[in-house]
């Protein structure tokens, strides 16, 4: 469990504590629904870390929208897009072993975090990180519901693989750009998790 979830459940369940001593019993059950939703948002649970040397895993859990060849910083990238609905664990975890070497914060819209134009015009956290010989980028993307992003880590911080690095709430997007010479593992339609899933292996 997430510490901050405990914030934001606490205030229904008080109400409904209250609506229910007043015998209020619907009006209660409203409440105390929306605070161990909230609880259940804000789950963390721990995961099983694939030792492949080389191997990306997936910073988020959610669906594979799409998988394409894209560009960053004018070297050819392959880019993997994952959508985070309001149901999935929104906890991110780093995609290889190695060092942040930049974080970017970049301010923008609340687009639908399905669709495309959210990967560039969204308020997003650009990560990058070298390690195990090569460079991975990955984006934490605000939602339409999402307007809070956290990024527990620093730049110039060592992690381990799987290692976790912050969350978005509530509902969002990740992407995720990396060498194309790596062999990607899933497809779009895919349920991926973080941590656990590997997304490309080195050939």
């Amino acid at each position: 469990m997430v510490r901050t979830g405990w914030y934001f459940a606490a205030p229904p369940g008080v109400v409904g504590g209250l609506l229910g001593w007043q015998q209020w019993w619907l009006a209660a059950g409203i409440f105390f629904a929306l605070a161990l939703f909230i609880l259940f948002f804000f789950r963390d649970p721990e995961r099983d870390i694939p030792g492949i040397p080389g191997g990306i895993v997936s910073p988020a859990d959610g669906k594979v929208l799409s998988i394409e060849s894209a560009e960053w910083e004018g070297k050819p990238q392959t880019r993997i897009s994952i959508f985070l609905s309001v149901f999935n664990v929104h906890v991110n975890r780093a995609p290889i072993a190695g060092r942040i070497v930049q974080v970017d914060y970049q301010p923008g819209r609340f687009h639908v975090a399905s669709r495309e134009a959210a990967g560039e015009r969204n308020e997003q956290n650009i990560v990058t990180m070298e390690g195990e010989g090569t460079r991975v980028v990955f984006k934490q993307i605000a939602g339409f519901l999402a307007r809070r992003i956290e990024f527990w880590r620093k730049t110039g911080e060592e992690l381990e693989r799987g290692a976790r690095v912050g969350m978005i709430r509530f509902g969002s997007r990740t992407e995720i750009f990396f060498d194309p010479g790596y062999k990607v593992m899933v497809k779009a339609g895919d349920m991926v998790h973080g941590g656990s899933t590997l997304l490309a292996v080195r050939p």
